[in-house]
């Protein structure tokens, strides 16, 4: 349950999809992940160090190879998020 404690952590998630396609610095970063302070990213980026999923080094941050299997496994919640976030028919009159 430790995984998914992290996880549900508000803006983890996209953490880590934003560097699934490879190394951002900090301000980068925040820039992608609209709306997000940089007190919490700097925060979300201290655990998830932390916790191996990510490194830092003098260009940025990336996704080590555990975070990249977890980056991976995200993918397809992303797909599935795509397509019902896509059109929708029309409600029913009368639905139950």
């Amino acid at each position: 349950m430790a995984a998914l404690d992290l996880l549900g952590r508000r803006w983890t998630l996209r953490v880590l999809w934003e560097l699934h396609d490879g190394r951002l610095g900090f301000r980068e970063l925040q820039a992608r992940c609209d709306g997000m302070s940089s007190s919490v990213l700097r925060t979300r980026l201290v655990e998830l160090v932390a916790e191996g999923l990510l490194a830092q080094d003098t260009t940025g941050y990336r996704l080590t190879p555990i975070g990249a299997e977890l980056a991976e496994a995200i993918g397809p919640l992303n797909a599935w998020a795509q397509r019902w976030k896509g059109p929708r028919p029309p409600a029913r009159s009368g639905a139950r």
